[in-house]
């Protein structure tokens, strides 16, 4: 079956007569076609119209059909470019509702799946396919540098593509930026409650991690101060908007006290920087207060799609980049040809921002609907997820086999403590259901767990 053109192929399927109504005939039809593997997702379906004069009945009829299956989770719209077979979310497959991994939520008005069919094409029918799946090694190449530098342009300003390396997802250029950086038995500066990926990385590499105390905007100034002068740190890592698990975001003079005391010592600061680009108007990043010490990295990953494994790394002036791309090459060697330039051309040609757009419409709608259902979590309007700190005496584990038992996939606080002493809480991830309806009741039920009588 062609994948380039609607399909029509499933209207086979219709089974009209019997007294059945013809639209329930013609979404039963479209659902074993999908149950079945005939379509698959983003898929792109005949226009009503099409359909209308092809079983000979009204267009009506079509259109409360088209209805139903987008109501069913079948299909979904995107006006101006018609109706696609709905992507699968994890939790159809699994039957597990996951709210424990932060993805961004399906953008309002926009088909991932025909953009990505769309582009894939253009990028094949426009480049040379053996240059394109050959070993591209290095930092990137010329335009895909540019394309990162314009993407962090809102929260780092105008920086020259040659501080830019491109990686392939987040974890890879944090890898990459560690080994240069650190070597076994160094220290870096976190949170007590941290990135997972940072507390593996560093027991992989023998680094050792040294908690700083913070507050609702992160570390508290004068105690990284006392840090840095006690332990003398190779690098202080840092998530300084939308805090990774706990929700809340650093202030722009606190962001200038740290950088500050960064400028000061012989430290480099790491910011991990996924969700500025969920805001309209975000914060400076740290790498724009204390460029010279600051090693920022910007994934795509929270802010248009996981699948793209594609992230930004902008290094300081000099030879840091260089370094960072020898590394790199080390441990990943390269990033997928193909995702990138698919990457990079929807940042080109402004797609990127067109999907960025529909992911903050929905990811402020649901975070609207985490504040109606769980008033006590805390997080950022932009926040893609929600930080609930756990009455005392409450079993991690034993909350997440409760919540398994729901269907509920949860994260605690376990999984982000860089000491043992490290306080408690839930961490929602609010991108992973498929439908706003199904975030809904998911965290409804959460709310029923943490009632007292459900956890003792």
């Amino acid at each position: 079956m062609t994948r380039d053109r609607p399909t029509a192929g499933w209207l086979r399927h219709v089974a009209t007569g019997g007294g059945r109504p013809i639209y329930l005939a013609l979404v039963e039809a479209l659902e074993t076609a999908v149950r079945e593997g005939e379509l698959q997702p983003g898929d792109q379906l005949p226009p009503q119209r099409a359909v209308a004069d092809q079983l000979g009945v009204d267009f009506t009829t079509v259109t409360r059909a088209y209805g139903a299956a987008r109501a069913r989770g079948l299909v979904e719209g995107a006006v101006g470019r018609g109706t696609f077979v709905r992507r699968r979310a994890v939790d159809d497959e699994a039957g597990l509702v996951d709210l424990s991994m932060n993805l961004p939520p399906p953008p309002q008005g926009v088909s991932l799946a025909a953009l990505l069919k769309e582009t894939t094409a253009a990028v094949l029918e426009r480049t040379d396919v053996a240059t394109l799946m050959a070993y591209h090694a290095g930092a990137g190449a010329p335009g895909q540098r540019a394309a990162g530098a314009a993407w962090l342009a809102p929260v780092l300003g105008e920086i020259g593509p040659e501080r830019i390396v491109v990686c392939p997802g987040a974890q890879s250029a944090l890898t990459a930026v560690l080994t240069t950086l650190a070597k076994p038995g160094d220290r870096i500066v976190v949170e007590p409650l941290t990135y997972p990926g940072i507390i593996a990385l560093a027991e992989r590499l023998g680094v050792r991690l040294v908690p700083c105390p913070v507050d609702d905007e992160g570390f508290l100034p004068e105690a990284l101060e006392r840090l840095c002068a006690e332990e003398r740190p190779a690098a202080i890592y840092l998530v300084p908007t939308t805090r990774n698990p706990v929700a809340t975001t650093m202030g722009l003079a606190r962001r200038r006290a740290i950088a500050a005391i960064v400028g000061a010592s012989d430290a480099w600061l790491i910011e991990d920087d996924p969700y500025s680009r969920l805001f309209d108007s975000p914060l400076p990043a740290l790498a724009a207060l204390a460029p010279e010490h600051t090693l920022h990295i910007a994934t795509l990953s929270k802010t248009l799609t996981p699948g793209l494994r594609t992230a930004f790394l902008a290094a300081p002036p000099g030879p840091m980049a260089a370094r960072v791309a020898e590394a790199l090459r080390a441990t990943a060697l390269m990033g997928s040809p193909l995702t990138t330039a698919v990457a990079v051309r929807w940042i080109r040609d402004g797609l990127a921002d067109r999907i960025l757009a529909g992911v903050r419409l929905e990811a402020r709608a649901r975070r609207a609907i985490a504040a109606e259902v769980l008033p006590a979590a805390r997080g950022d309007a932009e926040s893609l997820h929600v930080w609930l700190d756990l009455p005392a005496g409450v079993d991690p584990a034993g909350l997440r086999a409760l919540a398994a038992a729901r269907g509920l996939a949860l994260v605690t606080a376990d999984a982000f403590a860089a000491t043992p002493d490290a306080p408690g809480g839930l961490r929602i991830s609010l991108g992973g259901p498929a439908k706003a309806a199904q975030l809904r009741e998911a965290l409804g039920n959460v709310a029923a767990l943490l009632k007292p009588t459900a956890i003792v």
